[in-house]
């Protein structure tokens, strides 16, 4: 077999794994596994990457804009299926295709939206009314200020347990557990 022949074989087999990726991706599936997956070996604890942007699939995004149609599928062709209409809420990415991304939000409703409307920009969805912003990230710390449940806040530092929030002028340490947009293990400085 000529190297060009092999190439090309080894690029139909890229294309067709890409390829059922995708369609498992449309019909909601979780992708198969990856053979250093299956086995076992230190790969397997390594975050999946985006085949688009390489960046970890799950991660978190906010919404750039106002508004934003989710479709059914990856491209203008599929109907709309939710217009999010809130600027900044969190939306968590689960795949990529092209220039879509499929995400969902806090209640799980999502579909695939262009990632035009995205933004990098961190921000977290208070779960629990009445959640304490406090001076230091301890619970016995003084209260600063309470964020009703659908309080959405830009985020800051992330230590084990609390994460540091600002919103409407309010900063202040809340826990981890009355959030959603952030991950329970996750740092950040």
């Amino acid at each position: 077999m000529t190297a060009q022949g092999a190439g090309q074989r080894a690029w139909s087999v890229a294309g067709a794994a890409s390829a059922l990726a995708l369609l498992l991706a449309l019909a909601g599936a979780p992708a198969p596994a990856r053979a250093d997956e299956a086995s076992g070996t230190a790969g397997a604890a390594a975050a999946e990457r985006g085949p688009v942007t390489n960046l970890p699939v799950p991660r978190y995004v906010s919404l750039k804009t106002d508004e934003g149609n989710v479709r059914r599928g990856p491209s203008i062709d599929h109907r709309i299926d939710w217009v999010f209409r809130r600027r900044n809420m969190p939306l968590r990415v689960t795949a990529e295709f092209g220039n879509w991304r499929r995400v969902e939000d806090s209640d799980g409703q999502g579909g695939w939206i262009h990632y035009s409307l995205l933004s990098g920009v961190r921000t977290v969805i208070v779960q629990q009314d009445a959640t304490a912003l406090r001076a230091r990230p301890d619970g016995a710390a003084p209260v600063l200020a309470l964020a009703e449940a659908g309080v959405v806040a830009r985020l800051g530092e992330c230590q084990s347990r609390w994460c540091r929030l600002s919103a409407e002028g309010g900063k202040g340490w809340a826990e981890k557990a009355a959030l959603w947009g952030v991950d329970p293990d996750e740092l950040r400085d």
